[in-house]
């Protein structure tokens, strides 16, 4: 296979974004149709990849010039597992955006920035040094600011504004950090790095260990964990709803959860600092405790998926704390279970507020008779964020359960068995309040003046329909998709492929 093609995930959607303003004056529908075949080919293009990458392991290209940053474009099973998860988040918000934005005047220049961000996260995932890792997060940060102000209301400016602030925060200390290890190492390339930090370049582990104090706070703040989560509970209601669903979706994968595992496991090798595995396990926990208690009390429809999305993340970093080749795939699991039903829980809260008018729960009611396609997406996302069998969340949290249980095993350290107990039980709380949701939005009595209320068109049904397919269907798929795509990306962490 030509390696050259790793090019399309950077340039074709970048070419195509350049190109929208000029659609604009020609044809809104040619944006539509470009934009969407763009990500749909890159969808294909990871697919094409699944049989190359599992027989050669890796695939590189040398990009050509002497460039300072992304010098080398890097494939291997977990690069592929996030870029297909990219891909198809993309897509769906994509199509269902041809219907949901036309409330919002320019779609051209939407798609423009949609595009620049989904090529900034495909750069994130294929970068295989640490400015380039750098430049392409801040791409698709760039490209996010604007997309959550991009309505052009207060509440929206002010979350663009919050997350802007924040998020400039962990991108210096990010870049003290590149600075730090560029300053003991001489280089910015993984596999250097790896080697160099591996012969004790810093001075041993406290030097180590500061720069993956300054790494983990970074992190944290683009994943939203608390205490660092301040941004993400105005900035996901405020932003249109495709936005909110590819944010949640797969732009704190692909600039957190991605980042901070290739760089812990397959950089800075955390194996031998295990303060940063504990501090991972803590504040997972402490995100998982406070997210879903937050989300409890809400009554404010993508608020509560937004506190429920800081709980989520919070199993993955816990998962990613334990350090195990089990809970590895866990974690990889939980960010395909993730990014599907939670997409799929902020489309359908798209179509609710479009419907009605508001996002207010106690304002809804009875939707469930008007809007049934919906309300069954909504039931599906609900479960599998939930954890009900077979719905792909139960295999996931299942698995981070497990390992967590293991390593108390293994080791003989309590606080193993006490994270998988605050595991299950917030799981069990996270149901509570789903079902809330479903009970105050869907069933109940349908208010009069929701009674002319109709379901949404094709291309907003359309990709709520495919994501709770996908949620049903990734719990029923589990065995295939553990062989072929879970574990060899969670292989990838735990043999150091990059030294």
């Amino acid at each position: 296979m030509n390696m050259t093609s790793l090019l399309v995930y950077l340039f074709l959607p970048i070419a195509a974004a350049a190109l929208m303003p000029v659609l604009e004056k020609i044809s809104k529908g040619l944006a539509d149709v470009l934009a969407i075949g763009v990500v749909a080919s890159l969808l294909a293009l990871g697919i094409s990849y699944i049989g190359p990458v599992r027989d050669y392991g890796s695939l590189s290209f040398l990009l050509p010039g002497a460039l300072p940053f992304a010098q080398i474009l890097y494939l291997d099973s977990l690069s592929l597992l996030v870029l297909l998860v990219i891909s198809t988040i993309a897509l769906l918000a994509l199509i269902y955006s041809v219907q949901y934005m036309k409330q919002y005047g320019s779609k051209p220049r939407y798609y423009a920035l949609f595009l620049l961000m989904v090529a900034g996260m495909n750069g994130v995932v294929l970068s295989h040094d640490l400015f380039g890792l750098y430049v392409f997060l801040e791409v698709a940060a760039c490209s996010s600011y604007a997309l959550v102000a991009f309505g052009l209301r207060k509440p929206g400016l002010e979350a663009a504004f919050k997350y802007l602030l924040l998020s400039s925060a962990a991108s210096a200390l990010l870049l003290l950090g590149i600075g730090l290890v560029y300053s003991q190492t001489g280089s910015l390339d993984f596999k250097t790095v790896s080697d160099a930090l591996a012969a004790g370049a810093v001075g041993g582990n406290r030097g180590l260990l500061f720069i993956s104090t300054l790494f983990l706070v970074a992190f944290c703040f683009k994943m939203a964990i608390v205490p660092f989560h301040a941004w993400l509970p105005d900035a996901y209601p405020s932003a249109p709803t495709p936005v909110s669903a590819t944010m949640a979706g797969v732009m704190s994968k692909s600039a957190g959860v991605y980042v901070m595992a290739r760089i812990f496991y397959n950089v800075i090798g955390i194996q031998s600092l295990p303060r940063v595995g504990q501090a991972l396990m803590a504040l997972g926990v402490l995100s998982i405790v406070i997210g879903s208690i937050l989300g409890l009390v809400q009554t404010e429809y993508k608020r509560l998926l937004a506190y429920s999305s800081v709980a989520q993340l919070g199993y993955i970093v816990l998962a990613f704390g334990i350090g195990t080749p089990l809970a590895f795939v866990g974690a990889l699991y939980h960010v395909i279970n993730h990014a599907t039903s939670k997409s799929l829980l902020f489309l359908t809260a798209g179509a609710a507020q479009r419907a009605t008018g508001t996002r207010d729960l106690n304002q809804m009611g009875g939707l469930g008779k008007r809007m049934p396609l919906t309300a069954t997406c909504s039931v599906f996302g609900s479960m599998a964020i939930s954890g009900v069998p077979p719905f792909s969340g139960f295999f996931s949290k299942a698995i981070i359960v497990i390992a967590a249980v293991s390593a108390g095993m293994a080791t003989g350290n309590p606080v193993y068995f006490i994270y998988a107990l605050i595991a299950v039980l917030f799981s069990l709380l996270t149901l509570a309040y789903f079902l809330k949701l479903q009970r105050k939005a869907f069933f109940g009595l349908l208010k009069d003046e929701f009674a002319k209320v109709k379901e949404v068109g094709f291309s907003m049904a359309l990709p709520m329909v495919a994501l709770a397919l996908l949620c049903l269907g990734l719990g029923i798929s589990f065995p295939w998709l553990y062989t072929s795509l879970l574990r060899p990306a969670g292989t990838v962490l735990t043999s150091l492929l990059v030294r």
